[in-house]
């Protein structure tokens, strides 16, 4: 009886072809859970996205200064990068457009609490893009209502877009903070913008954790 041969091949640790495949799975091994960490870190923390609405040909992006995180009180320059289907700008010229500024939740027929006018500005690759400036008299949530149709009656279809934002806590009291009570009282001055830092902590410590597991699960399949 001859002894059976192994079917499975051991790692030679004299055979260069054998030490150069090792050294690329490990390599492949450490970009995975690089890029595991990485994904772990950029969900646990909130990520300041501007807010995008589409409805019928139109879209738009709405921006909020500074970093889309306004504050109570603080004027908030506001702009919207409205296209239509294909990427072409519409300029304010071309949009009869309004904004109404609502508190959070409201209902159907709810007079807004404010309508800024809008003005063209011009930011970045957009030119002549509607904008205005807003001063949220409380903290808490709103919802930003952007209403438009073309002014030669054929560009565009008419568009009704819908943001939801959140005021931070600011620095100054607007003396019309009174008129958002009564407007609407589910509006609290206890609301404030993005997560508590005790949420972002525990959301990066789970995110460690799981690093470390799957480290450790990869270093007992190694040994193993």
């Amino acid at each position: 009886m001859f002894p059976q041969k192994s079917l499975r091949k051991r790692c030679d640790p004299s055979n260069p072809r054998q030490g150069l495949s090792a050294a690329k799975r490990s390599q492949k091994k450490q970009v995975l859970l690089l890029f595991v960490l990485v994904l772990l870190l950029t969900t646990a923390y909130p990520a300041i996205a501007h807010k995008v609405k589409t409805a019928a040909d139109v879209g738009a992006t709405l921006h909020v200064e500074p970093n889309d995180n306004p504050r109570a009180g603080e004027s908030a320059k506001t702009w919207f990068a409205l296209t239509r289907k294909g990427g072409k700008v519409i300029p304010l010229a071309e949009c009869d457009c309004q904004l109404a500024v609502f508190a959070e939740p409201h209902s159907y027929g709810e007079p807004p609490l404010i309508e800024p006018p809008l003005q063209p500005v011009s930011v970045e690759r957009f030119q002549g893009i509607p904008g205005t400036q807003i001063t949220f008299p409380r903290p808490g949530a709103y919802e930003l209502q952007l209403n438009g149709k073309p002014k030669d009656g054929k560009s565009f279809q008419p568009f009704e877009l819908k943001f939801p934002i959140t005021v931070a806590v600011g620095s100054a009291t607007s003396p019309n903070s009174q008129n958002v009570q009564n407007v609407n009282k589910n509006v609290t001055e206890e609301q404030t913008q993005g997560v508590p830092f005790w949420a972002i902590a525990l959301s990066t410590l789970l995110a460690v954790g799981v690093f470390f597991g799957v480290l450790r699960m990869v270093k007992k399949r190694e040994g193993g």
